[in-house]
């Protein structure tokens, strides 16, 4: 029995061991991107490096209001297209589709995740951009090369789509058959039950697949990289082009180093996106919890 309890005391310490360390990393990515950012905030004020719109490194001016403009409406374009369609598409697989469709559109759906972000990024250059080019953007009386931040959208909603449904349909499967039957013996029709019973059981899951998405949309690179323009400028609609900061961060890291805090900007960018998406996880995490206890 002493040996069986010593085994137990050992096992529990060695998992919280571990569970401190993957936290750690956390951390210590956060120490190591602070360190290494601070001769830019010693400089400069964080509000003036927030709020500037210029960006000149040979001049010494690290305005990140272009970027962090861009990576907003990027991410809000893709979220604004895939959350509708995803939600639309997932309650049809469970609600609406055969088991033989479903059984052929879910593993689809993990070999569309599998593919490779630059393929993405190629497709979005070959279809996506002259697609706007040609025809979006001349019916809205506008003129643009296409590399814009509805590309980067466009394309990224395309990415974020497998990861979505996949989640949403784990979700939607696991609401109780009887509740649905309680609804409509009680005479709501299937759209009824589906809105008043289906979504609203499920809305703390189909919240948690669009938190996952978002987060994975934040960090996009190299699909956004190749479709957006990567122009630093306050994006004013949908056809300008954009520099989100995972893309500033991937043009520019290991070149123009000798310029005087050039490197502490982009460790700056990093860190910032970093805080972006733990800050954003956080309040998701309130919301969730708020909707679970009325749940």
């Amino acid at each position: 029995m002493k040996i069986r309890l010593w085994k137990d005391r050992w096992i529990r310490r060695a998992f919280l061991t571990l569970l401190i360390l993957t936290l750690s990393v956390i951390a210590f990515i956060g120490i190591g991107l602070t360190i290494k950012a601070l001769p830019l905030l010693e400089d400069q004020s964080l509000f003036s490096i927030l709020t500037q719109s210029i960006w000149s490194p040979l001049k010494g001016k690290f305005g990140f209001l272009p970027f962090i403009m861009g990576t907003v409406w990027v991410t809000v374009i893709a979220l604004a297209i895939a959350v509708p369609l995803c939600i639309m598409a997932s309650l049809y697989l469970v609600e609406y589709a055969s088991d033989r469709l479903r059984n052929t559109v879910l593993p689809l759906m993990n070999v569309l995740a599998a593919i490779p972000p630059v393929l993405y990024g190629v497709w979005g250059v070959l279809f996506v951009v002259p697609l706007i080019a040609d025809y979006i953007a001349p019916f809205f009386g506008s003129s643009t090369s296409g590399y814009s931040v509805l590309s980067g959208g466009i394309v990224l909603a395309v990415m974020i789509f497998p990861i979505m449904i996949s989640i949403m349909v784990e979700v939607l499967q696991t609401i109780p058959a009887e509740l649905k039957s309680a609804s409509l013996s009680l005479g709501a029709t299937k759209w009824e039950t589906i809105q008043k019973v289906i979504i609203k059981k499920a809305r703390p899951g189909l919240l948690a697949a669009v938190v996952l998405a978002i987060s994975r949309a934040f960090g996009e690179t190299i699909a956004v990289l190749m479709v957006c323009g990567n122009i630093p400028q306050v994006p004013k609609s949908l056809f300008d082009a954009g520099y989100p900061i995972p893309a500033l961060i991937a043009n520019n890291f290991g070149e123009m180093m000798s310029i005087p805090r050039y490197d502490a900007a982009l460790m700056f960018a990093a860190l910032l996106l970093l805080v972006i998406i733990f800050g954003f996880n956080l309040i998701s995490r309130v919301i969730l919890n708020k909707l679970e206890e009325k749940v």
